[in-house]
C-alpha cells in the first residue's frame, strides 16, 4: 500500500485517470475486435486482426506515454524520439504476432502462446519507453519489482486471451478487464521498480505542467480516435450481422413472392394461437384456401401471369387482416393458403370469411385483360372439430376439398362424414397399388364406326379394375387416384403394351386408340416408350392412335410440339380428345399435328338443348374441314343423336348405341374381330 501511495504521489492524478481511461477503453475495443477476428474467415480475418493489433498497440503505448507525462521524479526529463517510436512499434508488432497466434486453431496451446507474446510485448514496450525517458539524475531498478511486472504481464495476458477465445456473453468483458489490468500492472509495478537519484538542483516541473498536459491531451485524443475507429468498425459489423440475421429470419419465415408468412411461420403461429385458445377457453378457426383456376392461369398465360396473380393476392390478403381478431394468413403451397381467426362470436368468423371471399373472387387486371382466380374455402374450428393441431389441419383440408368438389358450398365447414369418404378414398388408393401387382386391371375395347356406312373404323382401349370385393370400378373412379401418385405411369405403360400385344394378333387391321395421361406426357419420355413398345410387340405404327387432351400439352407447348412430332414421325396417329371442354384453342389445331378431333360426350347429354348441340357440332365440323381433320363424336346413345350427326356431316362416332366396351374375348366371340393363331 505504501508503494502504491508513493507511486501515485509522483504522478499527476488527472493524467493517471486519463491513462487508465485510455487503457480500459482500448482494452474493451481490443477484446471486441479480437472476438470479430475469431469469427472471421479468409480476407476478413486479416482486416479484423489488423484492427485488433492496432487498437491494442495504441492503447498500450498511449497508456504508458500519458502516464509518463504525468510522472514527476523531481528532475527535468525528456523523451528520446527514436526509442519512443520504437516502443510504439514494439507494442503494435507484438500485439499482431500474439493475437495472430491466439486466433489460429492449428494447435492446442496457440492461444496461450499468443497471450505470452502479448504480455512480453507490453513489457518490452514499457521498458523501451523507460529507456527513452531521459532524466537528469542517476537511475536504478528494483529487480524484484521488475520481475514481478514481467510475470504479471505474462500471466494476466494469458488469462485475458483464454477468456477471449471462450464462448459466452461475458467473454469479451472478461478479456478487456484482465488485459487492462495487465497493462496497468506493468506500468505501475515497473514504476515502483524505477528510482531516480537527482544529480543537479531539482527543477520545478510541477509548477509548469501546461506543456505536459497539452501533449498528454493530444496523445489521448489521437488514441481515442484510433480506438474509436476500431469500436465503430465493430459496431458496424455487429449491426450488419444483426441486419443479416434479421433478413435471413424474415426469409426463413416469409414467402418471397407474396410477402405472406410461409408454412414454417404458419405452424409456429398455429401453436401460439392454440395455446391462447386453451388458456382463455376460446375457439380458433382454421381456413384452408385453394385457388380454383390457378393452373388454368399458368397454362394459358404463363408462369409470369401466375406469379403476378399471387403477388396481387398476397398484397390484398395482407391488407384485409385485423390484428384485434388474431387474424393470420400464410401461403403454404403453390396455390394454397391457410388462414387463422379467433372465434369470439359467429359474426366475427362470418365477417372474416366474407372479406376473404371478396379478395379471392375480385377480378385481377393483367395485360389489358381480367383474371378471376376464385378459391375453395374449407373451415375447421378448434375444439369443435378437432382435439389437436394435426386433426385441425387435416379437417380443414377435408372441408376445402369438399368445397372444391362442390362449387355451390362456399365456404364449406367440416363435417364428420367427410372422414369416412377420405378413409374410403385412401383405402381405394392402397387397393389400387395392390391391384397393379395382382393383375386385377383389364382392358376393354369400344368400337368406333363410320357414321355414313356403319363400318368399323377401329376400337378405343379402355381400362377397367376388377376389384375382388367392389366389383368393376370405372376409370373415372380410380384414374384420378393413380394420377396422384406414380401409379399412372406404370398403368399407362401396361395398357399401351397390353393393347399393342393384343391388336397385333387381329386379322383385321383395325386402328386401336389408347388414352395418354398428362402425367405420362410430362414425366416420361413418352416417344421412347411408344417406340420401344411398338418394336417389342411388332404392331405396325399406323394401327396405333394416341388420344390426349389439350390440357396435356398446353403447359409446355414447345416441348409438346417436339414430342408429338417425334411420335408422328413413327407413323402413329394423334387424336385431340374431349374437344369442346377446357381450352379448345384454335391455335392448338393450327400448331399441333392432330389426325382426329373427338367431340366430348358431355355435348350429347340429355340436359343439352338440341339446338345448342347442333351449334357445337356444326362449329367443330367447320373447324375440322378448315384444318382438314376428321371429326369423331363420343358418347352417342340414341338414334336421334346419330341421325343429327349424319345430317351435319360428322365423319365418325362411338358410344353405347354403336357398341358398349367389352373384353377382347367377347368381341372375338361376336365375330367382329378374328384372331391369328400365331404371330
Amino acid at each position: 500500500m505504501m508503494v502504491v501511495r508513493c507511486i501515485l504521489g509522483q504522478h499527476n492524478l488527472w493524467l493517471v485517470f486519463v491513462a487508465a481511461l485510455l487503457c480500459f477503453s482500448g482494452s474493451w475495443v481490443t477484446a471486441s475486435l479480437f472476438r470479430h477476428a475469431l469469427r472471421a474467415k479468409n480476407s476478413q480475418w486479416y482486416a479484423w486482426l489488423f484492427l485488433t493489433a492496432l487498437s491494442s498497440g495504441v492503447a498500450i503505448w498511449c497508456t504508458h506515454f500519458v502516464a509518463m507525462l504525468g510522472y514527476g521524479g523531481g528532475a527535468s526529463a525528456r523523451f528520446d524520439p527514436l526509442l519512443t517510436s520504437i516502443s510504439l512499434l514494439i507494442a503494435v508488432v507484438g500485439s499482431t504476432i500474439g493475437f495472430t497466434l491466439a486466433t489460429c486453431r492449428f494447435a492446442r496451446f496457440l492461444p496461450e502462446i499468443g497471450g505470452v507474446i502479448v504480455g512480453l510485448s507490453i513489457v518490452a514496450m514499457h521498458y523501451t519507453g523507460m529507456l527513452a525517458y531521459r532524466v537528469q539524475g542517476q537511475t536504478s531498478w528494483n529487480v524484484l519489482y521488475l520481475a514481478v511486472s514481467v510475470l504479471a504481464a505474462i500471466v494476466l495476458c494469458v488469462l485475458a486471451v483464454r477468456a477471449g477465445v471462450r464462448s459466452g456473453r461475458w467473454a469479451s468483458t472478461c478479456m478487456a478487464g484482465v488485459l487492462a489490468l495487465a497493462v496497468l500492472c506493468v506500468h505501475f509495478i515497473g514504476m515502483a521498480a524505477y528510482h531516480v537519484q537527482v544529480t543537479q538542483l531539482p527543477v520545478d516541473i510541477t509548477g509548469r505542467p501546461d506543456d505536459s498536459i497539452v501533449l498528454a491531451a493530444a496523445i489521448a485524443i489521437m488514441s481515442f480516435l484510433i480506438v474509436g475507429g476500431g469500436l465503430v468498425s465493430g459496431m458496424i459489423d455487429d449491426s450488419s450481422r444483426a441486419d443479416s440475421v434479421e433478413k435471413l429470419r424474415r426469409m426463413a419465415l416469409n414467402d418471397t413472392l407474396t410477402g405472406l408468412p410461409n408454412r414454417l411461420n404458419f405452424h409456429q403461429r398455429l401453436d401460439l394461437e392454440l395455446e391462447w385458445a386453451r388458456e382463455h377457453g376460446g375457439r380458433l378457426a382454421l381456413i384452408g384456401i385453394d385457388l380454383n383456376r390457378f393452373k388454368e392461369i399458368n397454362d394459358l398465360r404463363g408462369h409470369k401471369a401466375g406469379d403476378e396473380v399471387l403477388r396481387i393476392l398476397g398484397r390484398r390478403l395482407r391488407g384485409l387482416l385485423q390484428d384485434d381478431g388474431g387474424e393470420f394468413i400464410a401461403r403454404t403451397g403453390g396455390d394454397e393458403f391457410q388462414a387463422l381467426c379467433r372465434v369470439i362470436s359467429g359474426e366475427q368468423i362470418k365477417s372474416f370469411l366474407h372479406r376473404l371471399e371478396e379478395v379471392l373472387f375480385k377480378p385481377i387486371r393483367f395485360e389489358d385483360s381480367e383474371v378471376l382466380p376464385g378459391a375453395s374455402l374449407g373451415v375447421a374450428i378448434w375444439p369443435d372439430h378437432a382435439s389437436d393441431k394435426e386433426a385441425l389441419i387435416n379437417n380443414a383440408d377435408l372441408a376445402m376439398y369438399r368445397a372444391k368438389a362442390d362449387p355451390g358450398r362456399h365456404p364449406c365447414f367440416y363435417e364428420p362424414s367427410m372422414d369416412e369418404k377420405v378413409r374410403t378414398r385412401r383405402k381405394l388408393a392402397v387397393d389400387l397399388r395392390q391391384a397393379v401387382k395382382a393383375g386385377q386391371l383389364a382392358v376393354c375395347y369400344q368400337v368406333q364406326r363410320v357414321i355414313a356406312t356403319g363400318e368399323i373404323r377401329g376400337y378405343e382401349a379402355l381400362v377397367r379394375w376388377n376389384h375382388p370385393t367392389r366389383g368393376t370400378i370405372m376409370p373415372d373412379d380410380f384414374i384420378p387416384l393413380a394420377e396422384e401418385s406414380d401409379l399412372i405411369l406404370q398403368i399407362g405403360e401396361w395398357v399401351l403394351r397390353t393393347v399393342c400385344s393384343e391388336a397385333v394378333l387381329w386379322r383385321q387391321p383395325y386402328k386401336v386408340a389408347v388414352n395418354l395421361s398428362g402425367m405420362q406426357f410430362v414425366h416420361t419420355d413418352i416417344a421412347h416408350v411408344v417406340s420401344t413398345v411398338l418394336k417389342e410387340t411388332g404392331l405396325p405404327p399406323e394401327r396405333l392412335e394416341l388420344e390426349l387432351t389439350e390440357s396435356t400439352i398446353i403447359a409446355d407447348q414447345v416441348r409438346a410440339l417436339q414430342v408429338l412430332r417425334q411420335i408422328k414421325d413413327m407413323g402413329v396417329s394423334l387424336a385431340l380428345d374431349d374437344f369442346g371442354t377446357g381450352y379448345s384453342s384454335l391455335d392448338t389445331l393450327r400448331r399441333f399435328p392432330f389426325d382426329r378431333i373427338k367431340i366430348d360426350r358431355s355435348f350429347f347429354g340429355a340436359s343439352r338443348a338440341n339446338h345448342q348441340t347442333q351449334a357445337v357440332v356444326h362449329a367443330v365440323l367447320a373447324l375440322g374441314k378448315a384444318f382438314e381433320i376428321p371429326v369423331m363424336a363420343e358418347g352417342i346413345e340414341t338414334k336421334d343423336q346419330l341421325t343429327m350427326l349424319n345430317a351435319a356431316g360428322c365423319d365418325e362416332a362411338q358410344g353405347f348405341l354403336l357398341g358398349r366396351p367389352a373384353p377382347l374375348a367377347d368381341i372375338v366371340k361376336n365375330g367382329q374381330i378374328t384372331m391369328n393363331c400365331a404371330h
